[in-house]
């Protein structure tokens, strides 16, 4: 783990942001506590993922809530029944449990992603790999299931299972939001809530939990629908993607920059959709502070059972590469397996801009000659489960049934139909956010050092407070002016309000949590009614009109310059 997570762990314990769960009980791997510093920024992430995903996007996406837990049918369709594994080795000395492919990677530093547990196994022999806990000899590498089990009611073997995304809810939420929205495709359906994974081996804070928060769009596309200009990729002209494509990966290349119609034109992104909204995750991390980041391809044998391609957008904070964002195009695969597992119809009809005539084969079966109980039977089973086109065959085969061709009770027609439209399945593209990773990732991002003191740097509107009062003594006069400023401001803005400690060590602790600005009311306040406004990343200071104040703050959040609000003046209190 790097210094600087280290660092920010022991901030996030100190001033509440988040800290391991269950501490007094030793604490539980995977598990950790959101404090009050960080709920304030987790939720003004999840509202700025709102505003990028949702909001700004209200002609085409709407928002959901389902159920954490789910009945064991519906994960068997989702295929995470039987693919949602990880691959574990057990030290045959300690009986510790390690995840096989993290364990290799960090000891021969090559990725082994995606390799079956017999290669991993392989590896493990061949480059003498130990217990790291106590050196013992390790077992064959096998698979280990990452769902939570539970049981719904009290009756057993009623299973179920807490949910590992929030996806498989809006798959079968789908014909129902689309019969009660627009009634057309394209349509998303957003989500954001809890789900679980059984993690082998969560690690570095938030950034591998087992109980956490998904911000996700399922968005439903008509497969057919290939005209480029029915996407809005105008809405991102300037922009450019830095990708890793899968080609360029095995040949342990870089990122190459691609302008956002380039990476469609030329299918390094294959469904233009998943590109556009890769386009709203850039501009989203970005408003996180996070400018450094680039799009990875996975490879055919890294991608989940459902993908037909995904990138990882992975952000690069404070010299650490960690993903932040998924991007998949899952294609039909979801609606196809509930559809087959539900026996329900997920399909969409398809409007022809004006009726089709089509030919069509159409079985006739001849019930005069079909009379006798026992031959009619033999004839269904014959015919049972095939196509029209295959019982044709079967008939110009001269296949007999007693001895009689089969000719003799079935025959095909074709006659012409007019058809004014057909059902298909939609296909899905998913953008997927981790909250509590984000999170993370912010404030890893955010973390400064200045003279021996840590700021929290976060974008102004992703502070837990928009601004702090302090009277510069506790004095009553000045406590009671402060008040007043607070309770003027409160209106409008997220106040903190402290006066307990030393003016140096309550800047000190606003800088921590990344309080953009610090009023200060002093002795001069109750002299010319002037306030100072202190900037947290400069720590520079100007004075102001208390009856300017709304103003002035209203400029800066606006990003005007702290000088020119105000009066520019020295501190010596810091």
């Amino acid at each position: 783990m790097s210094e600087v997570i280290n660092k920010v762990l022991d901030l996030a314990k100190r001033r509440g942001i988040f800290w391991s769960s269950y501490e007094i009980y030793g604490g539980v791997a995977g598990f950790y506590d959101i404090g009050p510093i960080g709920v304030k920024i987790k939720n003004r992430i999840v509202e700025l993922w709102r505003k990028y995903f949702i909001r700004d996007n209200n002609d085409l996406v709407v928002e959901i809530e389902t159920p954490i837990i789910g009945p064991a049918k519906v994960f068997e369709a989702s295929g995470h029944v039987e693919s949602f594994t990880d691959p574990i080795v057990e030290c045959k000395n300690c009986k510790r449990v390690y995840r096989a492919d993290h364990l290799i990677e960090d000891t021969i530093k090559k990725s082994v992603e995606g390799l079956k547990p017999e290669d991993l196994t392989k590896i493990i022999r061949d480059n003498n790999i130990r217990c790291p806990s106590c050196g013992g000899e390790l077992s064959e590498v096998r698979l280990f299931n990452l769902l939570f089990t539970t049981n719904i009611g009290p009756y057993t073997g009623n299973l179920g299972f807490l949910r590992p995304e929030t996806a498989q809810g809006m798959f079968t939420a789908f014909k129902r939001v689309y019969e009660t929205s627009r009634q057309r495709l394209p349509i998303g359906i957003a989500q954001i809530g809890r789900v679980a994974r059984n993690e082998i081996s969560p690690r570095q804070g938030l950034i591998r939990m087992r109980e956490f928060t998904i911000m996700e769009v399922e968005f439903f596309i008509d497969p057919n629908d290939t005209d480029i200009n029915n996407v809005p990729l105008h809405r991102f002209q300037d922009i450019k993607f830095n990708i890793l494509t899968a080609v360029e990966k095995e040949k342990d290349g870089k990122p190459q920059e691609f302008k956002l119609e380039e990476a469609v034109r030329e299918k390094i992104i294959i469904q233009p959709w998943m590109a556009y909204w890769m386009a709203v995750a850039s501009n989203f991390v970005k408003a996180l502070g996070i400018n450094d980041f680039y799009f990875e391809e996975k490879l055919p044998y890294e991608r989940a059972h459902y993908s037909k391609q995904t990138f990882d957008q992975i952000a690069i904070v404070n010299g650490i590469k960690v993903e932040i964002s998924g991007h998949a195009y899952r294609g039909d695969y979801d609606l196809t397996r509930h559809m087959k597992f539900s026996g329900q119809d997920l399909t969409i009809f398809r409007k022809y801009d004006e009726p089709k005539i089509v030919k069509k084969k159409t079985l006739i079966i001849n019930n005069v000659k079909l009379k006798e109980k026992e031959l009619r039977k033999k004839v269904m089973e014959l015919i049972n489960n095939r196509s029209v086109e295959e019982v044709e065959q079967l008939i110009k085969n001269n296949v007999k049934i007693d001895d009689k061709p089969l000719s003799e009770f079935l025959s095909v027609v074709e006659r012409e139909e007019k058809i004014h439209g057909e059902h298909f399945i939609p296909h899905v593209v998913e953008p997927s956010f981790g909250v509590e990773r984000t999170l993370f990732l912010t404030v890893v991002n955010a973390y400064r050092e200045k003279e021996g003191r840590v700021i929290l740097s976060l974008p102004k509107y992703l502070a837990p407070y928009d601004i702090a009062v302090f009277p510069l003594l506790e004095k009553e006069e000045l406590i009671k002016k402060s008040i007043e400023i607070r309770d003027t401001l409160s209106d409008r803005y997220d106040v903190l309000y402290d006066e307990v400690g030393s003016i140096g060590r309550r800047y000190a602790r606003a800088d921590e949590i990344g309080v953009p600005f610090a009023i200060t009311v002093d002795p001069q306040t109750l002299v010319d009614n002037t306030v100072t406004i202190r900037d947290r990343d400069s720590w520079k200071q100007v004075r102001v009109k208390v009856n300017d104040l709304q103003i002035s703050l209203e400029k800066l959040f606006r990003g005007e310059a702290l000088n020119k609000i105000g009066i520019e003046v020295k501190d010596s209190n810091e």
